[in-house]
């Protein structure tokens, strides 16, 4: 892998195809390249929707600043192996600024702020608040990089949005809880860290994005196991084992590799709107991992939510 398996893989494409390629079969690269995108991208929603049960079942052996510490650790830990692995060179210098926001957002606050959402709201709950994370991904791009998605673009997103919203008062019976306040935040925080992150894996791959993000973490997360597991009970099972393993390799390290490489590849506008599926798929894990139950307003939700993707998916980003 180099540092041009992300957006740059378009050009570079262009560039190396022999002269003797006829010119009609130019077109399928760019084509192909935004299937695998959108393939790498929807992985990574697919990670990430595993991880509101998985910390739910983390929290039945850690408490949630150990929880968040422990992940944080195995992650840095596994993303240090596969850095020295690989020999990789250190980070330009410019690009440290970036991986900075990346390691706040999306290694810190996002999984901080969640966890201790969950210890008041249920998974299903912070999964459809979580919904809104696309837009408001969407929206910090279009400040951060100057693009203005298309209208029809914008119209879907809100519509999606707005589906997510609903569903959400609807579950709620329309009050906030703390819970929510957490989410909130975790959404602002955690739609920073992607919107950078997307920008940064168009310069280098999408492993070492959250690669370098987990290592400028990693003293932290040393020094916050060591206090909060002292502080907080540890009641080891099955369930905390595997909930805790799954949060930082499934979800800190590979979730994030292969979404920050499909962000590169189609956008971080589109890819955002593929995370409409998240709180939909989180709601069946909900079920068949956590007991939870369904509302009957769920397949309604998510018909909604699937026609939205469709159409940002469509639409020029």
């Amino acid at each position: 892998m180099t540092a041009q398996d992300s957006a740059t893989a378009r050009t570079s494409i262009a560039v190396d195809e022999p002269r003797t390629t006829p010119v009609a079969a130019e077109p399928a690269a760019p084509a192909a390249a935004s299937r695998q995108g959108a393939l790498l991208a929807g992985l990574g929603v697919v990670a990430f929707s595993l991880t509101f049960p998985a910390t739910a079942w983390g929290l039945e052996s850690f408490g949630p600043w150990s929880l968040v510490a422990v992940r944080s650790l195995l992650a840095g830990l596994i993303a240090g192996a596969f850095l020295l692995a690989g020999r990789v060179a250190l980070p330009e210098r410019r690009h440290w600024a970036g991986l900075a926001v990346v390691a706040a957002g999306t290694v810190v606050g996002f999984p901080l702020l969640t966890t201790l959402a969950l210890q008041t709201s249920t998974t299903s709950h912070a999964a459809v608040v979580v919904g809104l994370l696309p837009l408001t991904t969407a929206a910090l791009s279009a400040l951060r990089t100057g693009r203005r998605p298309s209208r029809a673009f914008w119209a879907a997103a809100l519509a999606g949005a707005g589906v997510v919203v609903a569903f959400t008062v609807q579950q709620s019976g329309g009050a906030l809880s703390t819970g929510d306040l957490y989410l909130f935040g975790a959404l602002l925080i955690c739609a920073a860290g992607y919107t950078e992150g997307g920008r940064l894996a168009r310069e280098m791959p999408g492993w070492q994005v959250i690669g370098w993000a987990l290592i400028l973490t990693l003293p932290v997360a040393v020094l916050g196991s060591a206090v909060a597991l002292a502080a907080e009970p540890v009641h080891l099972n099955a369930h905390g084992v595997l909930g805790v393993l799954w949060v930082a390799a499934g979800s800190q390290f590979f979730g994030l590799y292969v979404w920050y490489r499909g962000m590169a590849a189609i956008g971080v506008p589109r890819a955002s709107q593929l995370q409409l599926a998240q709180p939909l798929l989180t709601l069946v894990w909900a079920v068949l991992l956590l007991g939870e139950h369904l509302s009957p307003a769920a397949p309604l939700a998510a018909a909604g939510v699937l026609v939205c993707i469709a159409v940002t998916q469509r639409a020029a980003a």
